[in-house]
This record gives C-alpha cells, sequence and structure tokens, in this order.
C-alpha cells in the first residue's frame, strides 16, 4: 500500500506546537513507509486567514526540517471542485437547503442550553425541499439511524450513536465551502491514505467519513492522537508561553533538538529518549503513541537542547548560531563572529539555547563594555591582582594556557589567597560579567593587546 499523509494547518495564526507535533507524526509515518507527505494550507475560512500565517508555516517547515512532496496544496484554489461536489450530493440526496435564521439558530441553541442538552441543528429543513435563494446554506444529510465506526489506529475502535452527528453546513449562503467539506473532498484528490489528527477531531472524522462514503470514495485510516497540555494540565492553547515554534525559534533551540522533543511528547521506544532523524523514521509506529494527554515540560525542552549543543559539531552549531544572531540580534559586527568560531568549543559549555551561546559570546562581540556598578566596586578590590597579572602577563611571550596557569597560580602563592579571588575581578574586567566562560578560555580568546587593553582600564 503508498501511504500519502497530510498536515492541514489554518493560516489564521502562528503555528501551535501541538500542530507542529501533528505534522511531524505524518511525516514520519510517510518516510517510514517510502510514502508521501504533503502540506495543505486551509485558507477557504477568507475572513480570518492572513499570507503572513501562510509564510510562518511554510518557514517553520524549512526550520524544522520537514520537507513535503511537490509544491504547497492552497485549498482555496479548490474551491470549484468543493462546489461541484457539494452540487453532487444535492443532486443524490445526500444534502438539502437550510433557510433558517440567525437569529433562530441561536435561540434553538439557548433553548437546548437551558434544557441542558448539547446543541445540534434540529433538522428543521431536512425534508422541506426547500430552493436555493440568497439566504439558503447547503446542510449535508447524516445518518439518523444506526451507528458508525472508526478504527483508529492510536485510539482502537471508536463508535458512535449517528444521531448524534448534526445535519452540517457544507456550503455558506454565498456558496463559499466549509471546512468539513474542503478537507473531504481534498483528501479525495490527494489520494490521502492516512491522516494522524488530535483526538478533538473525532467528530469531524466521523463527518467526513460520511461525505467520503455519500460520494462512494475510499475513506482514509484515521489516527487520534491525544492533545498537548500545559504544565498545570490544562489544553494548551496559543496563549500559553512557548506555545507557537516561533517562540521556540527565538528563544534559540536548535531544530533537531525540538523534533527530539515533540516526538517524545506521546510518543516512545523502550527507554531511549534521543533519536537521530534516521533512528526516528525507523522506530516511529502508532503502538509507542499514549492514549492520554502529553504533558508539555519546557525544562525538558531546553534539557535535550543542551545535549544536542554539546553533541553537534562546532560547524553545524555556528551556522545556527549565526543564522540566530543575525535574526534577533543587533549588537554585532559580521568580522567578530569568527572570534566565536573558533572559541566555539568553550562557549556552548553548559549553554542550554543558542542565546545562551550568545551571551557567553557577548565580550567577543561588542566594541564596548557595560559594567554593573556592583561589578566595578569587585574589580577595584581586586586591582593589585589586576596589576600583578598584567605586569607578568604583558611579559609572557608564548602564551598558552600552560603559561596562564603559572601566571595565575604564582599570583595565589605570593598573595596567599584563593583561585576565585584571583579569577573573578579578571573575569569582569574582561567580559563585564562574574558569569560565562573559564577565565583561561576567556583569555586565550582574546588577543593579547586586548587582554592588556581591557585590563588597563581598571589598574
Amino acid at each position: 500500500m503508498s501511504f500519502k499523509c497530510r498536515f492541514a494547518p489554518s493560516p489564521t495564526g502562528p503555528l501551535h506546537i501541538g500542530g507542529v507535533r501533528t505534522a511531524l507524526f505524518n511525516w514520519l509515518l510517510a518516510k517510514k513507509n517510502k510514502g508521501k507527505f504533503f502540506l495543505r494550507i486551509e485558507d477557504t475560512d477568507k475572513e480570518r486567514s492572513e499570507e503572513r500565517y501562510k509564510e510562518q508555516i511554510i518557514k517553520s517547515f524549512e526550520w524544522l526540517g520537514l520537507t513535503y512532496d511537490d509544491k504547497v496544496f492552497i485549498q482555496s484554489k479548490n474551491i470549484n471542485k468543493h462546489q461541484e461536489i457539494a452540487k453532487t450530493l444535492l443532486k443524490n440526496g445526500f444534502a438539502y437547503y437550510c433557510n433558517c435564521s440567525t437569529e433562530e439558530l441561536e435561540q434553538h441553541k439557548k433553548d437546548c442550553i437551558k434544557k441542558g442538552l448539547p446543541y445540534t441543528y434540529s433538522r428543521k429543513c431536512r425534508e422541506l425541499n426547500i430552493n436555493k435563494n440568497e439566504k439558503s446554506v447547503l446542510r449535508f444529510k447524516s445518518n439518523i439511524t444506526g451507528n458508525s465506526t472508526i478504527e483508529d489506529l492510536v485510539q482502537g475502535k471508536i463508535i458512535i450513536e449517528n444521531s448524534t452527528v448534526e445535519d452540517f453546513v457544507i456550503l455558506r449562503n454565498d456558496e463559499t465551502p466549509t471546512y468539513q467539506l474542503s478537507a473531504a473532498v481534498d483528501d479525495h484528490e490527494m489520494q490521502i491514505t492516512h491522516i494522524i489528527r488530535g483526538d478533538d477531531h473525532k467528530i469531524n472524522s466521523f463527518k467526513q467519513k460520511q461525505i467520503h462514503e455519500a460520494m462512494k470514495w475510499q475513506t482514509p485510516s484515521f489516527a487520534h492522537v491525544p492533545l498537548i497540555h500545559s504544565f498545570e494540565g490544562k489544553k494548551m492553547s496559543k496563549r500559553d508561553k512557548a506555545a507557537t515554534i516561533d517562540e521556540y525559534i527565538e528563544m534559540g533551540i536548535i531544530p533537531d533538538a525540538l523534533r527530539n522533543y515533540l516526538l517524545r511528547l506521546g510518543w516512545s521506544y523502550k527507554d531511549k529518549e534521543i533519536f537521530s532523524l534516521e533512528e526516528s523514521i525507523n522506530l516511529f509506529n502508532f503502538d509507542g503513541i499514549g492514549k492520554s494527554p502529553s504533558k508539555f515540560d519546557l525544562t525538558r525542552v531546553l534539557s535535550i537542547n543542551e545535549t544536542y549543543i554539546k553533541n553537534t559539531s562546532e560547524d553545524v552549531l555556528f551556522k545556527y548560531l549565526n543564522d540566530y544572531i543575525k535574526l534577533f540580534k543587533k549588537d554585532y559586527k559580521l568580522d567578530k563572529l569568527k572570534s566565536i568560531e573558533v572559541s566555539l568549543y568553550f562557549l556552548k559549555n553548559k549553554a542550554k539555547t543558542l542565546n545562551d551561546i550568545y551571551n557567553n559570546a557577548l565580550y567577543l562581540l561588542k566594541e564596548t563594555l557595560d559594567y554593573k556598578k556592583e561589578d566595578i566596586e569587585l574589580i577595584s578590590k581586586g586591582k593589585k591582582i589586576i596589576n600583578n597579572f598584567i605586569d607578568q602577563f604583558s611579559k609572557s611571550k608564548d602564551i598558552n594556557k600552560d603559561t596562564l596557569k603559572v601566571i595565575i597560580e604564582k599570583i595565589i602563592t605570593e598573595n596567599k589567597i584563593d583561585f576565585k579571588t584571583v579569577g573573578q575581578p579578571l573575569r569582569i574586567a574582561l567580559t563585564g560579567s562574574k558569569f560565562g566562560p573559564g577565565i583561561y578560555d576567556i583569555l586565550l580568546s582574546l588577543e593579547k593587546s586586548e587582554v592588556i587593553k581591557r585590563l588597563d582600564k581598571f589598574k
């Protein structure tokens, strides 16, 4: 069987992290089975769809490395086909025109709420054979007897009573198609075989299945994955911190790390935590997907990202960092980036994000350093140490870690102090911060003349 999967976001807002995981699962299923994966932008909601969100979705896929087959499928370009299928459903007795007003529907909804009943359309116009007018919507004539079943690839067999599925609108009064119709038609046109989606889409799957059956089309296989919840256990929304992919990019998360985290968010393989891309494809299966909601944990994202930073080759990591700095940071000079590339082996030490590396490297990027009042006071207390260091450092012809150790150990012995008392004022004077790389790495990353120039300010 040829696998064809898709991810079909609406460009009505930034790409949500839950959507990214859904896309990843579809992508992995297609790749594992040597099938195809398509990106479809569902932009038929013209009032809420925006071009900037469509571009953001496409760029997010590029950033994540989730390649899609063929060009991006734009749903609105297929509206004529959607309308054609709607008229075919009407002709074959699977749809009908409805003239119920907005006020009438709202009143019915209020009545249902008062009675404690779930709202579904009353089917008032179902058998009236109404002719189309400017107020008419076209509704699908859902089954009202018996049960429907979906053999879900994650949840198992799902059975619902057909009477609970309302006669949903498939064409609005201006003849634009609704989501249920467009999605079903496009899935058929694209020959989609498997649909992995959030379990909040279960009812949509039953509605779209009915359209497939009415048209005598092959129904795709469905897999409904549990939603991602916040750390507090609530359904995650775009208002939550780090809920959209852009927030991760700005935070300085590496694509491979985010992909790895999302793979493990609701899916597992034995006790393995870190997966290469090849392993992700080869090992992914439905058996590993849990049936309970996954709890999002930003701490775990940062931990995985730190692992990837530590194990990513310096040349690849520098490319990520370079792109990150150019995108989000303005206080740098291009000619200074080379010093970061050379020093990346220690700048990445204990860094959880690209932003951490950037902060560690600020002393290399900035022309002038900023000093806090309390830090200047600490430097002042170590003025004698700085003078001793300058004296011996300036005389040393061969600067390396061994010669630096000799200089610092001599200062420690002569002044009867500890390493921190020497290292702290030097670090602050050279970097503007008490935190960051080790003092030996800092000294070796700067030109000898630059070290002396920075320390001379505090003689």
